[in-house]
């Protein structure tokens, strides 16, 4: 494994251990999905440059627009949360109280 690989390997296992076991609060559970998302369009767009891919080029775009979207419903439901409950705490997030 080369060391490129290794640390866009690494920075996705830490943002999903992030993800796992830090969640006390909504924007830090974002912010570890969002760094994984990071080093997937990294890592998708240094792989179709290496390989040269003319076919995959289109995909490192779309896993970036796909990021924007979700980071964009996130932080709608950061606001909302913050809003109705006073806190962006998840242990105050209650589906049956719906």
């Amino acid at each position: 494994m080369t060391p490129v690989h290794f640390t866009f390997s690494s920075a996705f296992i830490l943002g999903l251990t992030g993800l796992a076991f830090h969640r006390t609060h909504l924007l830090s559970a974002l912010l570890c999905l969002e760094g994984m998302m990071l080093s997937l369009f990294i890592a998708l767009s240094l792989w179709s440059l290496q390989f040269n891919v003319a076919n995959f080029s289109t995909a490192p775009m779309l896993l970036l627009a796909f990021s924007a979207c979700e980071a964009g419903a996130g932080l709608a439901l950061l606001v909302a949360s913050a809003r109705t409950h006073g806190t962006d705490r998840l242990q105050s997030l209650n589906l049956l109280q719906c």
